[in-house]
This record gives C-alpha cells, sequence and structure tokens, in this order.
C-alpha cells in the first residue's frame, strides 16, 4: 500500500475497528497528515526502509496506537508493557499475532536492571535499536499541598528517572551504531504549569530540561532527539489502524469505557482506593482546597470536560512520531493538536511580554553601565525625571 497518497484512493478494511465517535465516512477524510518537507519526512524522495522500535509503555492508549502504526508499516517492535498492569501472557500473545516483528515484554521503568533487561532483550532478538520512544507517564491530580511525599517521588521517579534509565543505559548501544534517535512524550505540562498537577508538571519540566541538554552532548554521535508535546488526546479512536492488536491484547476493541473499567482493576489490585483516569490518580480534596471553583481542582475539571470532547485523536499523532522516526531533521519539540500550540504559544507570548516589562530592572555589567550614564547626560536633566531610562537610573 502506498501511504503517502489520500485514503480517498483506498478501501476502507470492513473488519477494522471504528471509534464511537468516528464518522460513517471516515475513508473519505482529508489526506493524512505529513511533516514539514523541511524535515524529509518518509515518502517517495526519502523511502522508509525497516527500523527496530523499543516502545515504552506500550500498553497506554498513546503506546497502543505507536505499535500499531508501526507493526502496520512493517517496522520491527519491541513493545514494553508496565509490569504491574500486564500479564506476561497478555504480551505473549502479541508476539503470536505479529511472529518475527513483534516483541513483547515487561518493565519497571524506575528499575535500571528491568531496563537494562528490555535493551538487552531487543538487540538479542533484531540485532539493533534503531528508535526508543517512551510513552509512559504517571501522575496525580490534587493540590500541591495535599500531594505526600510517595506521590511526589513516584511521579518524579516514574517520568523523570525512568527516561533517564532509558538513555544511559541506551546511549552506548547508540553511540557504537554511530546513529540513534529518542522519541520522549512530554507533554503541554512541560510547558506551562496547570493547578492541579504541581508535581507532575515540574517532572515534566525536569524530562524537558534533560533532553535539551542532552541534545547538545550527543549531536556528534549522529544521536537525535525529539520531545513530542500532545494536547489532550481521545483514548478511543482506532478507526484507520490495522485490527488485530488492540482488540485481542490491549484491552477488548479499544472502547473508552472498557478500558476505564480495566484501569479501575487494575488499581484496586495496586491497593489504592485513589480512582484512576488514565495514568492519572485523583486526589479527594483537603477542606481548604474543597471547593467548586478551586484552582487546584482544574485539571479535574478538564479530565470530566475531556471525557465528552476528546479533542484530538491518538491515531493521527501516532502517524506522525511514526513519520517523525523515519524523517532525515527531526525538530527538538513536535507539538500536537489546537490546544497544545496555542497553549504553548500564549504561554511563550506572556513570558515575552513579561521579559519586556521588568527589563528596565536588569543589572548592567561595567561597560554597559558607562554608556547608559553617558547617555543620560545627554538627554539632560528632562529625559531623567520621566520614561522608563529615568527609572533604570533611579534603580542604579
Amino acid at each position: 500500500m502506498d501511504f503517502y497518497t489520500s485514503p480517498h484512493n483506498h478501501t476502507k478494511n470492513p473488519g477494522s475497528a471504528v471509534s464511537p465517535t468516528a464518522s460513517a465516512t471516515t475513508s473519505t477524510r482529508e489526506p493524512k497528515l505529513q511533516l514539514p518537507s523541511t524535515t524529509d519526512p518518509p515518502g517517495p524522495s526519502n523511502p522508509p526502509k525497516p527500523l527496530v522500535w523499543l516502545i515504552f509503555g506500550a500498553t497506554g492508549h498513546m503506546g497502543r496506537s505507536l505499535v500499531k502504526t508501526a507493526l502496520s508499516r512493517n517496522d520491527l517492535v519491541s513493545a514494553v508493557g508496565r509490569t504491574f498492569e500486564t500479564s506476561p501472557a497478555a504480551m505473549s500473545k502479541l508476539e503470536q499475532e505479529h511472529p518475527n516483528k513483534c516483541l513483547g515484554l515487561l518493565c519497571d521503568v524506575r528499575a535500571r536492571p528491568t531496563v537494562q533487561r528490555v535493551i538487552d532483550a531487543t538487540i538479542a532478538r533484531f540485532g539493533r535499536i534503531d528508535i526508543i520512544a517512551n510513552c509512559s507517564g504517571y501522575g496525580v491530580i490534587g493540590a500541591c499541598e495535599d500531594q505526600d511525599e510517595y506521590d511526589i517521588r513516584d511521579q518524579f521517579e516514574t517520568n523523570f528517572t525512568g527516561t533517564l534509565n532509558m538513555i544511559q543505559l541506551s546511549l552506548p548501544h547508540f553511540r557504537e551504531r554511530g546513529a540513534g534517535r529518542y522519541l520522549i512524550f512530554s507533554s503541554t505540562s512541560g510547558a506551562l504549569g496547570v493547578p492541579g498537577l504541581g508535581p507532575y508538571c515540574a517532572s515534566k519540566y525536569a524530562v524537558e530540561g534533560l533532553m535539551e541538554s542532552m541534545l547538545y552532548e550527543v549531536d556528534q554521535f549522529n544521536i537525535k532527539t525529539t520531545l513530542v508535546e500532545p494536547g489532550h488526546m481521545r483514548r478511543d479512536d482506532v478507526g484507520d489502524l490495522v485490527g488485530g492488536v488492540e482488540e485481542s491484547i490491549f484491552g477488548g476493541g479499544g472502547g473508552y469505557g472498557a478500558e476505564e473499567e480495566q484501569d479501575s482493576a487494575n488499581n484496586l489490585a495496586l491497593g489504592s482506593p485513589l480512582p484512576l483516569y488514565g495514568h492519572f490518580l485523583v486526589k479527594p480534596p483537603s477542606e481548604p482546597y474543597n471547593t467548586p471553583t478551586s484552582p487546584a481542582a482544574h485539571a479535574k475539571r478538564m479530565l470530566m470536560w475531556l471525557g465528552d470532547k476528546q479533542p484530538a485523536s491518538a491515531v493521527k499523532a501516532a502517524h506522525l512520531v511514526w513519520q517523525l522516526g523515519h524523517c532525515s531533521y527531526p525538530p527538538l519539540r513536535l507539538i500536537l493538536g489546537t490546544y497544545a500550540v496555542e497553549s504553548i504559544r500564549d504561554r511563550l507570548k506572556c513570558i515575552i511580554e513579561e521579559i519586556e516589562d521588568w527589563k528596565y530592572l536588569s543589572f548592567p555589567t561595567g561597560e554597559q553601565q558607562g554608556q547608559q550614564q553617558g547617555q543620560g547626560k545627554d538627554k539632560g536633566p528632562a529625559s531623567v525625571s520621566g520614561g522608563r531610562e529615568g527609572d533604570e537610573m533611579d534603580v542604579k
């Protein structure tokens, strides 16, 4: 199949699963999104070669979509589920449905030995690793004051330390090969603070700083990295992916209700009394924050809104991330969805405006100070008494 033409030219598989929210005219939708030409995306001028993916968090809604997308395009995939929510039998069944193309593994990203075993097993099976994608994540919804030490540590160990474990243990392999790529899923929470998600945002900010710093360190080894920053993603759209994986392995059909039911069962198995939404635990608010309009309840209100709106498609995001793995010049950040683009752009705009408002309170160097004092003498007393330049001289 030619993946670079409009889906108008193809007939939809009548046996494929369709989201309850998907249109009846799915097969005649607009052409698939594609990365800009500056990235040299896969296409007729850059035919994709089979690559080996190591995907952490492969049992989450984003990870599932990415696994299915890569397999449907003849890539090789090592799909890593979380040890506390996925059975070895389920991952083995995934291998059986995709013989010689998929390896199903389990891992706790917080534990370095399990990460090392996953990397070693992937290399032993496929001979190499081309791309490491981290779709795993964990968060607690609640006011900063209400989250205890365990909540905070667990979020950082999963989101930040887990990512660091993957990088430190796989970099020797990438350096030896002289090539490699990291696709790390961050979120808008890594670019702006969200009330009710303080420690989670802090862990994502840490991941952003880690990856941006590492980018400069490993570029000399031809190792690339991209932070994928999706907005709010819907969980039940599997309309145009190859059927067979999610229905049998990942939660029975991909429906929203089925996955929520499985999440609740997993949560009870862990002995946690807290409600679970995806990879977020919801903590009951303490008395000071237990009001309908409390800012600390913003994240919870957003989840309630998501259950109805579900604005962005994990399937479309997976298509773009697959292209990201095969393009020649990946960006540092790939922001997905209108909500993510607008939110991050507004945040950066606010930062720039704040810098401009307060830049006159800076502390100049000796040379700059002498120049500014000379400029003040040339302008005379009138200019000193009014305007921002006068304010700056008063601060000195």
